[in-house]
């Protein structure tokens, strides 16, 4: 019976039925075969709320000012498994040519931060007006981590 309501969810596409299903289909073919070992830790989050933050600073009093405009997401999730400890993501945009830092996790506060070119925003943004999204999180002992946002197979319209 539980089978039957299992598939029956998966064929609706329901947010129940995407808690059950593995989201290591949703990673790229491991070609340099860094993810061999299974993950130390493994975080799957369904976002609940965003809010958009558009800033502007001078970061000192340097001459030439420096002045920035940081942009970022600020997500609110719940667990979908165990080991998943995140209540909240910070999803952070660079300027096209610098540096993307790599996802991390902060156990105190609980956040988990991602990076993504300013590029991504408006596809990221996308994703969260258009149906559920989760962000998946994995470190690996080798030291790969990979982080993603994602939804779930969605009929084609």
């Amino acid at each position: 019976m539980l089978s039957r309501v299992l598939v029956l969810a998966l064929l609706l596409g329901s947010p129940v039925a995407m808690a059950a299903l593995p989201h290591e289909q949703y990673l790229p073919p491991d070609e340099q075969n860094l993810r061999q070992e299974a993950p130390e830790q493994q975080q799957v989050l369904q976002v609940t709320e965003y809010s958009v933050v558009v800033g502007s600073q001078r970061e000192s009093s340097q001459q030439p000012i420096p002045i920035t405009s940081p942009t970022w997401l600020l997500l609110k999730t719940k667990a979908l498994g165990k080991g998943a400890a995140a209540t909240k993501v910070v999803v952070r945009f660079e300027s096209e040519g610098k540096s993307i830092k790599r996802p991390s996790y902060d156990e105190a506060s609980k956040t988990l931060s991602l990076n993504y070119p300013l590029a991504q925003y408006s596809v990221l943004l996308d994703l969260l007006r258009n149906g559920t999204v989760y962000v998946q999180f994995l470190s690996y002992p080798n030291g790969h981590v990979w982080a993603d946002l994602h939804t779930g197979a969605q009929r084609a319209r």
